[in-house]
């Protein structure tokens, strides 16, 4: 009999410890499950983004779903809660940040570029320099669009499915910032 309770408490452990392994990239944490406006999402993915020749490492990106899945068009067409994570691992200034927006949005949805550029100029009107350490975070609502928090202050809201669709496919889209930073966001390694 203490046997048996001896092998469930080692499986019970060995269960959570593998859980929190799939929710950690290059020292960073995230949890496994989180909740937005009292809808359960799952972490579908981490991905570490590179820059430069040199491979720096700028942030580790999470991304929760409703729907876990590696289709990345599915992702961007779903009219569903979910909520990418940025943990920056090296300090960006606002003129990079705003650099890379416009780079992002110019791969994603080149053809939409005019009418998404009022917004587009909204969420680089927020943007600041970021330290090591500091998350942004970006919320798609349905039916309201996409909510920027800097460390979990609330920044603002940015109306539009379009918008939405265009500010996920930076990363999901067809030129992300990184093959292997798209591939960790829909549940590759996180490399």
């Amino acid at each position: 009999m203490r046997y048996r309770v001896w092998c469930a408490i080692a499986i019970l452990v060995l269960a959570g410890t593998g859980a929190a392994r799939a929710g950690e990239c290059d020292g960073v944490s995230f949890p496994d499950h989180i909740s937005v406006q009292g809808q359960g999402l799952t972490l579908n993915g981490l991905g570490l983004r590179r820059a430069t020749w040199f491979g720096i490492k700028v942030y580790v990106g999470a991304l929760y779903l409703k729907h876990p899945s590696r289709d990345a068009a599915a992702i961007l067409s779903a009219d569903e809660p979910s909520e990418i994570v940025l943990h920056f691992l090296w300090s960006v200034s606002t003129a990079e940040l705003r650099g890379a927006w416009r780079d992002g949005f110019a791969n994603s949805a080149p053809g939409e570029r005019a009418q998404l550029r009022g917004r587009i100029e909204q969420l680089n009107g927020w943007m600041k320099g970021v330290k090591s350490g500091e998350r942004m975070v970006f919320v798609r609502i349905p039916g309201q669009g996409i909510r920027y928090f800097l460390d979990g202050t609330l920044k603002g809201t940015i109306k539009g499915r379009d918008f939405a669709q265009a500010f996920l496919g930076i990363w999901l889209g067809p030129k992300p910032p990184g093959r292997r930073l798209k591939a960790g966001l829909l549940g590759g390694k996180c490399e």
